[in-house]
């Protein structure tokens, strides 16, 4: 039987992150992986976390499974921060998942099982899991004009010209903040007319929000998203915790769904909670009780709402010192998006040949698609960013 596996592609970011540590250069710059890093390199456990830990180790008398759907508590929290709390409870449904991938994975598989014929429209371009995993479930994906190479924002007549193509039933996978890989973000405004489109298409929204807070606050982040929810009549979310609370490697996330009523609410939760116990049964719980430690506490939420305030303000600083850098270099605002943009990541809008000439001469690491990660970034490093991506002619 395994004779007849062939090798699989390898993943570009796990190949550059080996090419980086391989590379002796003390000047080496890591920008491609996807994870917060404060000014010395390191992405440390929030100060909350490591609280909440403590009462969790003090604490807990059990390490029994939790329900199918994760312990509730945990959804009632996570649920609240992310819809705000006049959601609808009467029509939501939730299970906790491995991570955020966990909650895109089982949301897709939602999709399978209710609409196997659905469509998934994914923004051009998107995280490349998006694609993968629906291909691998055998879901049909097309694509929606998002990002406007020439003014680095977002493309919206395209974007609203495509998804206006869709068909009744389709799914729509939207940003809810913070966009990966462009950081270009949607108004309040777009939020909203997309909303009408939606509802007149007959087309589900399902929003992966991934980075609430890193961008312009947790509520300012969530508020395009909610505006959406208030109109549409079924949905589906998928939230991570693995970057607001820096517990990466504890996979926790959240899937939710808004049911079109409250008499479908019952079959809608016992359908995810099949596929949970499908597909790894019981979800795992340690973030997840993290997690509602921290947002159940007064005190504990308000330390970690202030540590991710000043990861957030940091790297808008960064963004910041990033452009002005630039200006000065190239000697106008081309490169002025960088600092509209929010979240941990912008686009350059460098060719492949580019990034390579910067990986080559400059010890400058990023995604072939010339991805960033500004929080790889210190005021350090900056200078010798912007230095290498005027020697490359971008």
């Amino acid at each position: 039987m395994l004779n007849a596996l062939t090798a699989q592609a390898p993943d570009k970011i796990l190949a550059l992150m080996a090419a980086y540590r391989e590379d002796p250069r003390d000047t080496k710059i890591d920008l491609g992986v996807g994870v917060y890093k404060d000014a010395t390199g390191l992405t440390p456990v929030m100060r909350a976390v490591k609280s909440a830990e403590r009462q969790l180790v003090e604490t807990q008398d059990t390490k029994v499974y939790t329900g199918l759907a994760g312990d509730p508590a945990f959804a009632d929290a996570l649920s609240t921060l992310v819809l705000g709390a006049d959601k609808p409870v009467d029509r939501l449904a939730c299970v906790a998942t491995p991570g955020g991938t966990g909650a895109i994975r089982q949301g897709l598989e939602l999709v399978r099982m209710a609409s196997p014929d659905a469509k998934l429209w994914l923004s051009m371009p998107t995280w490349p899991n998006h694609p993968a995993i629906a291909k691998y479930l055998g879901i049909m994906v097309a694509e929606y004009r998002y990002f406007d190479a020439d003014t680095g924002g977002v493309d919206f007549d395209a974007m609203m010209d495509d998804l206006g193509r869709a068909d009744a039933g389709d799914v729509v996978m939207l940003h809810g903040c913070c966009h990966n890989p462009t950081g270009a973000n949607l108004t309040l405004d777009q939020w909203k007319t997309v909303a009408d489109l939606l509802i007149v298409r007959g087309l589900i929204p399902f929003v992966d929000i991934a980075y609430q807070g890193f961008g312009d606050g947790l509520d300012a982040d969530a508020a395009g998203m909610r505006a959406l929810l208030a109109k549409v009549p079924e949905a589906l979310i998928a939230a991570s915790c693995s970057k607001n609370f820096g517990i990466y490697r504890e996979r926790t996330g959240l899937l939710m769904a808004i049911a079109p009523s409250a008499d479908k609410l019952k079959v809608t939760q016992g359908a995810m909670s099949t596929l949970n116990r499908l597909n790894f049964s019981f979800p795992p719980d340690h973030g997840a009780r993290v997690v509602t430690t921290i947002l159940t506490d007064d005190a504990l939420r308000g330390d970690w709402a202030a540590e991710l305030e000043d990861v957030r303000t940091g790297m808008l600083g960064l963004r910041e010192a990033l452009a002005t850098a630039l200006r000065d270099r190239v000697g106008s605002d081309r490169f002025g998006f960088l600092a509209a943009h929010r979240g941990m990541f912008s686009l350059l809008g460098a060719t492949p040949d580019q990034v390579e000439v910067m990986r080559r001469d400059h010890g400058i690491y990023m995604v072939g698609d010339s991805r960033i990660n500004i929080a790889g970034l210190n005021d350090q490093t900056v200078p010798l960013l912007a230095d290498a991506i005027v020697a490359a002619g971008v």
